[in-house]
């Protein structure tokens, strides 16, 4: 629905950022979570969402009251734009743990690979394709911290002019 929610305007997230999130989302819970139950009682889970909720119950809380009431309070308003600063890094590293933890379990299983000779002429490694997901981060993270940090100032400059 967040796709849905970015195209029909219902929240001003561009699709060219919701679709890399959910992506990566889903990427977690089912591709990591649901798929090596390894992973379940790991402390990596309970940070990650954690960091999660604290997102989106904000995000939403946030939306919610702008929509309905056409303003939101300035201690929502701060922290939209500031939780985050925690829960980016711990999301991260939290994701980045749990693919490493599964590593292991992933390459023993052979889950999701799809593997030559077959009618597509074609193969796939889910190890293969997990590690170069996880490396992916380091070069991406910088650059969303830095988006994100700008996007904070630019709101909390624009409240404090209202």
């Amino acid at each position: 629905m967040e796709i849905l929610h970015s195209i029909v305007g219902l929240v001003r997230s561009p699709v060219s950022s919701t679709i890399p999130q959910i992506t990566g989302r889903l990427f977690m819970i089912w591709g990591i979570l649901w798929s090596f139950p390894e992973t379940h009682t790991h402390i990596f889970v309970t940070s990650l969402l954690i960091s999660w909720c604290i997102t989106e119950v904000t995000r939403y809380c946030f939306y919610g009251m702008k929509e309905s009431f056409g303003f939101t309070p300035s201690w929502l308003l701060w922290l939209r734009y500031s939780t985050f600063m925690v829960c980016l890094p711990v999301g991260t590293v939290s994701e980045v743990g749990l693919i490493y933890i599964v590593l292991p379990f992933m390459k023993a299983s052979g889950k999701y690979c799809l593997r030559m000779p077959n009618k597509w002429n074609f193969s796939f490694n889910y190890f293969y394709a997990s590690i170069f997901f996880m490396v992916l981060y380091a070069p991406v993270y910088p650059g969303l911290f830095r988006y994100l940090i700008a996007q904070r100032k630019k709101a909390l400059a624009k409240a404090k002019t209202t």
